[in-house]
């Protein structure tokens, strides 16, 4: 095992974590300038192994913490990880890691990353061979120094405690303080026991004494029993006759009770009912002025009405007369339009076969004039022209100067044509709009029946809405009178409720539910009274057994609960008892399980998260039927009993009772308010919704009004629309017969745009045959014939086309005169009388009789539904008037008969307190009784027989001899028995612990002489084998010398030097003084020297033998030396770093007297670093901080050399 690697943070001057690379497993050397932090290195492997750094306070663990300039270090920690792979440490794992970690207010230890104790890590290194006893397996600077610089005492000392003697001087001490307090002990045994003696033999005179006293209190206690017994049989028969008499008056009493709480009940329902009735009968009043307004209303509308149908009914004769002119005059135009539209579709097709006739005729006249032409002026050119080409130039030049007139009559057929087709769509559009505009004409009829209808409709929906407005007003109006009542009565109950408790309970309770309503506190549930149900049956029991507790509040928690308390503390407004479900703790009742007792808790019924409250309150408390019942089972099993009556037994054994007085209950109270409370909520949610209803009732109506508006605007608007239509209509037809002149002109013009086209195209074509033909001077036959041809039907086609034109132009006078008289005569006069009929349709529409008679007929029913309404309120508010004097005289009866019963009661409760007055003080003479047979304590056998039959005048005279005789005993000693038993107990038990003790001396006295035996033992095994391995080490270190321990004694204290053989017979230990060096350098017989008188570096050679030799006595698994060479010369350093080498490197060498292990060390000399397996260097940062790097054997040499330089 050896330390692998070490890993700093924040101690002292390693501030950031500085790792170390691994350490060799033999000998390491650590160099490093002074102030580096060489011995800050060591100091943090103590400070994990070693016990120098234990119970340190606040201000010596922030001196271990890094100080320097930037943030603070708040902790630090060193972790050694050791190498186990030879399972020296018994973890069963290759490493080890130990941390220890400290801080402002922490200092904790971890073994392989998990919290362990010291003691734990203190036994884990004690396992693995670190000796507490040898604190030399680290030698920090200046312990060789201390110990080149130690006493021949001290030295001894020092043996002492490498032998392990502190543990014997230990376990010595303690057993002689052990035996100490055993002696102390023993002493005061021996004094109590001395006093038990004397004690006891006076307590044998004090026991015949009190035998004779006992015998005589026997006797007195049995005659006082008797007596006693006898006046506790009188009491009982007297409270049983007084049960009975109770009994029976209690009877009588519930007789009168139950009839007048009957009574009450019926008082109560007949008010109930007269107030229900006058409620009805404000209901039916306000119903009855409501009407009356309506019916007001309905016949002011009625009058209207009925004015709007006379005076349509006057009108009506004028209109009809006015109508049959209409008819008529329309029936004629009607008739001449139709007549002249026969007329002229029976002419149109002719005019146009005539016309199509005309204009054939006319294209063959012109087509044969053409011919004729062309042919005369071919016969003209003929003559005109000397040769071919001259002609043919000509006709060249003539067929030329024709294109352009062709193309100007192209240009102008084609614009023609397009201007045709045009008009043609254009009067197919206007017909269109034509057409749709009559339609709307035509439909305008319907159209106003359907508008009318809507409008019809609208009003009906305006006046639905209307009445279910009136409706819900009129159900307003009820529910403010019902609430007014319901306000009423909730502040009547609740100052039936207030004078139920006092005054401050009052207004707490109603600014604890202001409070709630105020800061919404759901964690306020409200009183006891107010979250439970109870039976009628029980209401007297349970209302006893509650008190005023009735009106503490429940809360969820103690937080509410100081809040709400607070508020009313700064509003001053009462007092309140909380009870905060999360701090109650109800104990558990002995309730008896029997038929004449139920739990008062099991009558209840409340919510379960309440349960807490009710048990502090009612879970101590049974219902029986009789409070003899009551008080026995409050004495048995320590509970409250209570009758069905409200009379109370107390578990502490008062008794409570008397009469109640029914009309004050504070639950009823409750139980009203929370009725009317409740009630009045509930009206005014409905009053909410009512308000609510009416609100989107006023935008329905509005709605209905505005929609109803829209159809009488459109209707207007269809009214104002009907002569622009009209106008429209004249306009488009104009525009149509417009179009249709100008589209028989056009096609007019096409024709004879045609027919020039057809003359020019022809001309070009003979032109172009005749460039083809021959040059004659004369026409040929064929053209000649030709000629002649086409002169003869000239004439008959001009006379044809003479006759046709004739023909067509009568039919065309006679078609133009049908179509003007049309357009303009008997169609503008159709059109003005069906406006005359529109305008009359819409007069009628608005004010029709018919309609108007609907309304009037509508009103006159609902004037007869208001009317039957009336005679109906008229009708409840009679009877109801009626009923209610019955109830008030029925209720002056009752009430005649209650006052009666209350005499009775009242009379009865006064015998009964009476009885009761009696029955308490006959219950406390009991009660004494009781005391005073329980006093008398446990009797003799047969105490009560054997005066059964004695005279109680006899008893009495014999009681008081016995006490005349017992006065004879007044400083008697009572506990002389059971004081003798105790002192002989006592006295028994001292003894054995005397005893005890004894032999405890004895072992202690045997364990300190084994202890010192064997302290003596160690210490001169101890000193053996240091001293025999201090000689072999110092041979090794000084060949040529010779050195050895040397013991100092009392006796031979004067003869130090003399030289004493080691297996001469010693003396105790106790004789023992100290412990000397002494050694020879030069020779192995000279005479020795003692450390006194060597040089230093001497001095710390010898110390460094002695270390050494301690060491193999107890060896370690590795060691840590910080500058032990600083005092020593050259060749005393290479003998120690030789050494060093030897033990590391053949550590596993049996030869080897000191064994192996790793060795870590600090110096400033270059002999240590010649032998060193691995060298590290300590560097300084700044900032106060440090760290360890490894560095190269010749690095660290010449850092060695620079340092002596």
């Amino acid at each position: 095992m050896y330390i692998k690697q070490i890993i700093i943070q924040g101690f002292k001057s390693y501030k950031e974590q500085t790792v170390i690379e691994p350490f060799s497993p033999k000998h390491n050397v650590i160099v490093g300038r002074n102030g580096s932090g060489k011995s800050n290195f060591f100091a943090a492997i103590r400070f994990v192994l070693s016990d120098a750094y234990t119970q340190m306070g606040r201000e010596e663990r922030n001196a271990l913490l890094h100080e320097g300039t930037g943030a603070a270090v708040m902790s630090a920690f060193v972790e050694i990880i050791f190498d186990n792979s030879d399972d020296r440490f018994p973890t069963g794992k290759p490493e080890l890691v130990l941390r220890r970690t400290i801080g402002m207010k922490k200092d904790e230890y971890s073994l392989d990353r998990k919290n362990a104790t010291k003691s734990d890590v203190m036994n884990l290194l004690e396992s693995a061979g670190f000796s507490r006893s040898n604190p030399y397996y680290i030698v920090p600077q200046g312990r060789v120094t201390a110990l080149t610089n130690m006493k021949d005492a001290e030295r001894l000392n020092l043996l002492k405690e490498v032998a392990g003697t502190q543990v014997y001087e230990a376990r010595r001490t303690e057993s002689l303080k052990i035996m100490n307090e055993t002696n102390n002990k023993r002493e005061k045994i021996d004094e109590l026991l001395d006093y038990i003696k004397e004690r006891l033999a006076e307590l044998e005179e004090e026991k015949e004494e009190l035998r004779d006293y006992q015998d005589k209190d026997k006797e007195r206690r049995c005659l006082q029993y008797t007596i006693d017994h006898r006046e506790q049989v009188a009491i009982t028969n007297e409270l049983d006759n007084l049960d009975e008499q109770r009994q029976t008056g209690v009877d009588d009493t519930d007789d009168s009770s139950e009839r007048f709480i009957q009574g009450e009940k019926d008082l109560a329902e007949i008010d109930a009912q007269i107030s229900q009735l006058k409620q009805q009968v404000e209901f039916l009043k306000v119903d009855k002025r409501q009407l009356e307004d309506e019916r007001k209303e309905k016949a002011k509308t009625k009058a209207k009405v009925e004015l709007e149908v006379k005076s349509l009914s006057d009108g009506q004769s004028a209109a009809q007369q006015a109508k049959s002119h209409y008819e008529s005059e329309m029936d004629k135009v009607q008739t001449s339009i139709r007549e002249h539209e026969e007329e002229l579709a029976e002419l149109t097709p002719e005019y146009t076969a005539r016309l199509q006739q005309e204009a054939s005729s006319k294209s063959e006249l012109d087509s044969a004039e053409g011919t004729r032409q062309r042919l005369y002026a071919k016969q003209g050119r003929n003559a005109q022209f000397r040769n071919k080409r001259e002609r043919d130039e000509w006709l060249r030049e003539a067929i030329n100067s024709s294109y352009p007139d062709l193309a100007k009559v192209k240009a102008v057929r084609v614009q023609t044509t397009e201007d045709i087709t045009q008009l043609e769509s254009d009067i197919a559009d206007t017909e269109a709009e034509i057409t749709e505009i009559q339609e709307q004409l035509d439909g305008r009829a319907d159209s106003n029946e359907a508008i009318q209808k809507d409008i019809q409709d609208g009003k009906a929906q305006r006046d639905k809405l209307n009445d279910e407005r009136k409706e819900l007003w009129r159900e307003d109006a009820k529910l403010d009178s019902v609430m007014s009542n319901a306000q009423t009565e909730l502040r009547h109950a609740e100052q039936e409720l207030s004078h139920t408790m006092d005054q401050n309970t009052s207004r707490g309770l109603a600014a604890v539910r202001r409070i709630k309503r105020e800061y919404n506190l759901d964690g306020v549930f409200g009183t006891l009274a107010e979250l439970m149900e109870v039976n009628e049956r029980y209401r007297k029991a349970i209302e006893v057994t509650a008190g005023n507790s009735l009106f503490h509040c429940v809360v969820d928690n103690d937080d509410t609960a100081t809040k709400v308390i607070e508020i009313l503390q700064a509003r001053k407004a009462g007092r309140i008892t909380f009870m905060p479900l999360n701090r109650l703790r109800p104990k558990n009742a002995n309730v008896p399980k029997a038929n004449d007792s139920i739990p008062m808790i099991e009558k209840i019924q409340f919510d379960s998260k309440y349960e807490k409250a009710f048990q502090q309150v009612f879970g101590q408390t049974i219902i029986c039927p009789s409070l003899t019942i009551a008080g026995q089972y409050a004495r048995s099993h320590g509970v409250n009993g209570v009758t069905m009556d409200g009379d109370r037994s107390d578990k502490k054994g008062a008794f409570t009772g008397g009469s109640l007085d029914n009309r004050h209950s504070r639950l009823q109270a409750v139980r009203n308010v929370t009725k009317w409370r409740d009630e009045c909520d509930s009206h005014k949610a409905r009053s909410v919704q009512i308000k609510r209803t009416l609100e989107r009732k006023d935008q329905e109506i509005t709605q209905a009004v505005g929609s109803l508006q829209k159809v009488e605007q459109r209707r207007m608007q269809q009214e104002k629309s009907y002569g622009p239509l009209r106008q429209e209509l004249r306009s488009k037809m104009a525009s149509l017969d417009n179009k249709k002149d100008t589209l028989d002109k056009k096609q007019q013009a096409k024709s004879n745009i045609e027919a020039n086209f057809k003359s020019l195209t022809d001309q070009q074509n003979e032109h172009e045959a005749e460039i083809a033909s021959e040059f004659k001077k004369a026409l040929t036959r064929d053209e000649e014939t030709q000629l002649e041809n086409l002169s003869s039907t000239s004439q008959n086609l001009r006379r044809q086309l003479s006759e046709l034109t004739s023909s067509r132009s009568e039919l065309e006078s006679r078609k133009t005169i049908l179509e003007i008289e049309l357009r303009e005569n008997l169609r503008p006069r159709l059109d003005q009388l069906k406006s005359q009929e529109f305008d009359s349709q819409n007069s009628s529409t608005r004010g029709t009789i018919k309609q108007s008679q609907q309304e009037l007929k509508r009103i006159n029913k609902s004037v007869e539904e208001v009317e039957r309404k009336l005679q109906e309120t008229d009708s409840s508010i009679d009877s109801a008037t009626t009923n209610i004097t019955d109830l008030n005289q029925r209720h002056t009866e009752v009430l005649s008969t209650q006052s009666e019963i209350a005499k009775s009661i009242e009379k009865a409760q006064k015998r009964m307190e009476k009885s009761i007055q009696k029955r308490r003080i006959l219950t406390k003479q009991a009660a004494e009784v009781v005391i005073k047979i329980r006093d008398l304590g446990i009797l003799p056998h047969g105490a009560l027989e054997k005066y059964e039959k004695t005279k109680s005048d006899a008893i009495v005279k014999r009681l008081h001899k016995v006490n005349e005789a017992l006065k004879k005993y007044g400083h008697v000693n009572k506990k002389a028995f059971e004081q003798y038993n105790n002192f002989t107990n006592q006295r028994d038990t001292l003894e054995k612990r005397r005893g005890e003790l004894d032999e405890g001396q004895a072992s202690i006295e045997e364990l300190i002489n084994v202890l010192d035996q064997r302290k003596d033992e160690a210490i001169e095994r101890t000193f053996k084998q240091v001293s025999r391995e201090f000689a072999n080490v110092f041979e090794k270190l000084v060949p040529a010398g010779r050195g050895r321990l040397v013991i100092q004694r009392k006796a031979d204290k004067q003869a130090a030097e003399e030289e004493e053989s080691d297996e001469e017979r010693r003396e105790s230990v106790e004789n023992y003084t100290g412990v000397g060096i002494s050694v020879s350098f030069n020779s192995k017989h000279d005479d020795q020297q003692r450390i006194q008188q060597l040089s230093g570096g001497q001095k710390s050679l010898c110390a460094l033998a002695l270390v050494f030799a301690i060491q193999q006595c107890d060896p370690a698994p590795f060691y840590l030396f910080d500058e032990i060479d600083a005092n020593l010369d050259a060749q005393y350093r290479t003998a120690v770093a030789n050494m060093l080498k030897s033990i590391s490197d053949k550590g596993s060498d049996s030869d080897n007297p000191l064994g192996g292990g790793q060795f870590i060390c600090t110096t400033f000399r270059p002999e240590m670093l010649l032998v060193a397996e691995k060298c590290y260097g300590v560097r300084y940062l700044g900032n106060k901080s440090s760290s360890v790097v490894v560095v190269g054997k010749d690095e660290a040499l010449k850092f060695v050399e620079g340092e002596k330089q």
